[in-house]
């Protein structure tokens, strides 16, 4: 069964750093593409950054230079860096696996917290 586990979140001041992972078991990971998604109170869920296979990378305007995706496929792992952390970047983070052939994510993390204070 596939699984995706998120890990590193946590409460940051505002111009702060966090990096989180995500961690794939039971999934050929090197020929998914990966995302990380983010979830606010009373807000949609969006994707933040994504990966491909090849390590073609994309961010969302908002985050453009402040986050970095990155994925070790030796480990199994995509990373996301945070820095410059603002108090709207708050949210439950997700992680995502996403086929060639999909249009959409195909197997989703349980989501990890990250919550940026003044």
């Amino acid at each position: 069964q596939v699984q995706l586990v998120e890990s590193g979140g946590g409460l940051v001041q505002a111009g702060g750093s966090l990096r989180l992972s995500c961690a794939a078991s039971e999934l050929p990971f090197s020929m998914y593409a990966m995302g990380w998604f983010r979830q606010a109170p009373g807000k949609e869920r969006e994707l933040v950054a994504s990966i491909n296979s090849g390590g073609g990378t994309d961010y969302v305007d908002s985050v453009k230079g402040r986050f970095t995706i990155s994925r070790v496929n030796a480990k199994n792992t995509v990373y996301l860096q945070m820095n410059s952390l603002k108090l709207e970047d708050t949210a439950v983070y997700y992680c995502g696996a996403r086929s060639r052939w999909s249009s959409g994510y195909d197997y989703w993390g349980q989501g990890t917290q990250v919550t940026v204070s003044s």
